[in-house]
């Protein structure tokens, strides 16, 4: 079955948004949506460490995202700097580092359009392991620590005097992130996959009455973003990732029209 290509294109797609649904809504909540490109953009630069020291993309990409997330973190502490201001200075030193490393790499040939918007039609059977087992590893961390860290998205310091550990758990919660680019960053490349965390969940948030209804809202969307932008692609004979992100668009346009229509039947 995994032998045709579109077939493992879908279920890579699929095994993506079945972990960005549920993180997605936390970056929402959190108004975490520049911090989730940053680490996109940020992951340019381990995709060519990962090129100059022969070592697995995915791995390389883990390590550069988490460690700027972490440095992220360590500055708010120690600087007066605005958080916005942080995230713009180590989204574009992290982009143009890895740009200036690409320069140094002229016996590589690198397919900047693939990662930029990815090439999900060009997935593998090692990258589906990648995708299914590391989504699942991080769909079971974000289980063991959501209590917590759902209690420090709605109130911080009760959840500090509660004794949740706010600040270990946002740590952990900020990997999670580095740790769904790194594995989706074929699919989808690094400057739309901040759209698979952000769309679904957007739209998820206009349909949604709840937490819980928002995250199973935001699965499905994410789902049929996939399944209808990799149909359309093929039919129109466009680029996969955009499709899938633009699929993703039209699902949140249309939450918006039944926001409008459910405001006018309460009036």
């Amino acid at each position: 079955m995994f032998d045709d290509f579109f077939i493992r294109a879908l279920f890579a797609g699929l095994g993506v948004a079945l972990v960005t649904g549920p993180l997605g809504c936390f970056v929402i909540w959190r108004r975490l949506s520049f911090f989730a490109g940053t680490l996109a953009h940020s992951s340019l630069l381990g995709v060519t460490l990962a090129f100059s020291f022969d070592i697995n993309i995915s791995f390389s990409v883990l390590l550069i995202s988490s460690a700027v997330a972490l440095i992220l973190l360590r500055l708010q502490k120690t600087t007066k700097l605005p958080s916005d201001a942080l995230l713009g200075l180590l989204a574009h030193s992290s982009l143009a580092i890895g740009l200036v490393v690409i320069g140094f790499l002229s016996y590589i040939r690198f397919d900047i359009m693939g990662l930029l918007f990815g090439d999900i039609l060009a997935v593998n059977k090692k990258d589906l392991l990648v995708i299914w087992v590391g989504g699942a590893i991080i769909l079971l961390v974000l289980k063991l620590i959501w209590k917590p860290l759902f209690a420090s998205t709605v109130n911080y310091e009760l959840a500090e005097a509660e004794g949740m550990k706010p600040e270990k758990i946002n740590a952990v919660f900020t990997i999670l992130m580095a740790a769904i680019i790194a594995i989706s960053i074929k699919m989808v490349g690094i400057l739309l996959i901040t759209g698979m965390l952000i769309i679904p969940a957007a739209m998820a948030r206009n349909l949604a009455n709840n937490p819980k209804q928002m995250i199973i809202i935001s699965i499905i969307g994410g789902l049929l973003a996939v399944v209808l932008g990799l149909y359309s692609s093929l039919e129109f004979n466009t680029a996969s990732g955009p499709s899938i992100i633009t699929a993703a668009l039209v699902l949140f346009i249309l939450s918006m029209f039944n926001i409008r229509k459910f405001k006018q039947l309460k009036k």
